[in-house]
């Protein structure tokens, strides 16, 4: 009985783990926009610091990001257990705030371009000067990076949240924490791999193999187009989840690009709700900034 009691008890937990696992895919998938600009942004945050200081810096950073998902994981519980109506209106915010960010990352691109040279130039002119104090910058790229991170893994977390509102409040725990903690180990260690790829590239290319050499050069090219291409997918995902988070919670819309879609057949009927998502999402973004910034510079200008 004994024996047998126990085979009821492994299997009960791998349904389980596998329930957990199942859910976490899912809820990793939906927060692809997110995780992709959180990689992006949170590589960037770490440039222009030295070299020898790239990976405390980042550890520092994974480290204030475990300490924000410890805050946000117990805050959603809360919410989901006290006030469970509240889910869908805040997964619907962390959407509006995907697809403004998408657009005013797209806006900002094209339109302050100049700007941005200007600031990365006299960024790196700063950084050479010998009484920068670096201690002070690395502080405020630290807290800079764990305040970003802490907009992003609320998104994370509420997106999370939204795929198993359903569950029973344990399992939404198990499914929020195994969440947490994959996004930052995966995160976090691969922004530690991106800020060290230039060093390994330079460390090949110094080799005296042919081969060795070629790699690292072929690094050294590749990886400011690693950053760019990173940043790209991160925002067009941005407006994928965020375009299909609104699109969800709005039937008549839902209702209507499913419509559309029936019409077609194979892959083009599999690619038109996404697509569809997509031009939802830069639609919604687009009003979102002429709505918002307006008000954030009048608001600005009121407090000076």
């Amino acid at each position: 009985m004994a024996g047998s009691s126990l085979l009821v008890l492994i299997d009960d937990i791998a349904t389980v783990l596998d329930d957990v696992a199942l859910m976490t895919k899912t809820a990793t998938k939906k927060t692809a926009g997110v995780l992709g600009d959180d990689l992006a942004l949170n590589a960037q945050q770490v440039t222009g610091v030295k070299p020898a200081r790239e990976l405390p810096v980042v550890w520092a950073v994974a480290k204030g990001s475990m300490i924000n998902k410890a805050i946000l994981v117990p805050a959603a519980l809360a919410i989901s257990f006290f006030v469970p109506w509240l889910v869908t209106p805040l997964l619907m915010l962390g959407g509006a705030f995907l697809c403004f960010e998408g657009f005013e990352k797209l806006a900002h691109k094209f339109l302050h371009k100049q700007e941005d040279d200007e600031h990365k130039a006299e960024l790196h002119e700063a950084l050479k000067n010998p009484d920068v104090d670096m201690k002070s910058v690395e502080k405020d790229k630290i807290k800079g990076a764990i305040r970003t991170d802490f907009i992003l893994s609320a998104e994370i977390i509420a997106i999370t949240l939204g795929t198993v509102t359903t569950q029973t409040i344990g399992m939404q725990f198990m499914v929020l924490t195994v969440v947490a903690v994959m996004i930052t180990v995966g995160v976090y260690g691969l922004v530690a791999g991106i800020v060290k790829l230039d060093d390994g590239g330079l460390y090949l290319s110094q080799r005296g193999s042919t081969m060795a050499q070629w790699m690292g050069n072929g690094i050294l090219w590749l990886a400011p187009y690693m950053m760019k291409t990173l940043s790209i997918l991160g925002t067009i995902a941005m407006f994928l989840v965020g375009g299909g988070i609104l699109t969800h919670g709005l039937p008549p819309v839902y209702d209507a690009i499913h419509h559309v879609a029936e019409g077609f057949s194979g892959v083009a009927g599999a690619l038109v709700p996404t697509l569809a998502n997509g031009l939802f999402g830069v639609a919604a973004g687009a009003l979102l900034v002429a709505i918002i910034t307006p008000l954030l510079k009048w608001w600005e200008a009121r407090s000076a």
